[in-house]
């Protein structure tokens, strides 16, 4: 906020208030006075979250759901260093080895202007200008697995390989996302309702026109994009997706159409 407002943009602050902890409320007031001190307008905006599995990605899906398509956070460096890890434990490819991206989020407009610095940066500038910085308790939470990364296994690795990784991750992520451009770019010419087409590319190439194809809100799983091959190939007829997605092939065309009803 305080780096928007000094490179001279319009700026609304806005705090979201998940109603997850007591005493989240109070903190607007903390980011509103923040807010007036620079110059900048405050809005306050409250979501409901109910306790449960998936609660951090409830909570995300929830907070961007009232957020406007472009707005700008705060994800620095280490945010991204720990989303690369976080990935790569949860098995991604290499579009999830590029971590955030400068722009991108569910509306494909949110802006990370700020993923070339570091943490203890923005530690910094708050100190410069007198803030103590609200520190979540849900951030020590460690059945959380961003939070073990965060505590745990990221500086385990500084450790082990006697170095800071915090920019090799976030390095790694920039080229990993010129990488998966140009493989989006190349797929992107290949027709995924075409059966010879998909069979006949290179695989990567055909494994990614297919999750361009089936992507809505999230990319479909590598065994979903695996059966679509074999389609393609002319292993199987059809196959059934999740979601209630049925693929078939007739005369070299790849369709969707709802799968049958069960029983």
């Amino acid at each position: 906020m305080a780096l928007a407002v000094a490179a001279d943009l319009q700026v609304t602050a806005i705090h979201v208030d998940h109603g997850i902890r007591s005493g989240s409320a109070t903190e607007a007031s903390i980011v509103e006075h923040a807010a007036s001190a620079v110059g900048a307008d405050f809005k306050a905006l409250t979501v409901q979250v109910s306790p449960g599995p998936n609660l951090e990605a409830r909570a995300r899906e929830a907070r961007y759901s009232v957020l406007p398509n472009d707005v700008l956070t705060g994800h620095t460096a280490d945010d991204q260093a720990e989303t690369v890890l976080l990935n790569i434990l949860r098995g991604a490819g290499i579009d999830g080895l590029a971590g955030m991206r400068p722009s991108g989020g569910p509306s494909g407009q949110v802006r990370h202007p700020i993923l070339g610095i570091r943490r203890f940066e923005t530690e910094a500038v708050c100190d410069l200008l007198g803030w103590e910085p609200v520190r979540d308790p849900s951030n020590d939470d460690q059945s959380l697995l961003r939070n073990r990364v965060r505590h745990q296994i990221l500086p385990l690795l500084n450790e082990a390989s006697s170095r800071d990784l915090v920019p090799i991750f976030s390095r790694q992520a920039s080229l990993m996302a010129d990488d998966s451009d140009i493989l989006d770019a190349l797929a992107k010419e290949i027709d995924p309702t075409d059966a010879k087409a998909l069979a006949s590319a290179p695989v990567a190439l055909a494994r990614r026109a297919i999750r361009l194809w089936l992507s809505t809100t999230h990319p479909p799983d590598a065994a979903s994009v695996e059966r679509v091959l074999a389609v393609a190939r002319g292993e199987v007829t059809a196959c059934e997706l999740p979601g209630g997605l049925r693929i078939s092939r007739t005369n070299q065309r790849i369709f969707i159409t709802p799968a049958p009803a069960q029983g």
